[in-house]
């Protein structure tokens, strides 16, 4: 009998990965959105002393 040889990946091997994207999205996500959230503050900050120095600027 010949044996055939199988390549590819075992499912536990994909489940593993996949848990481990997993966790790492557990951990990136939130990490994102203060991220963005920081950005959009710091923006309408900006956006507020530019309209302070524009009208101080046009009297």
């Amino acid at each position: 009998m010949s044996q055939m040889k199988h390549s590819g990946f075992t499912m536990i091997e994909i489940m593993l990965v996949l848990c481990i994207l997993g966790i790492l999205a557990m951990i990136s996500i939130p990490m994102f959105a203060e991220s963005q959230a920081k950005a959009e503050n710091k923006a309408a900050i900006t956006d507020a002393r530019n309209f302070l120095t524009l009208s101080i600027s046009n009297h």
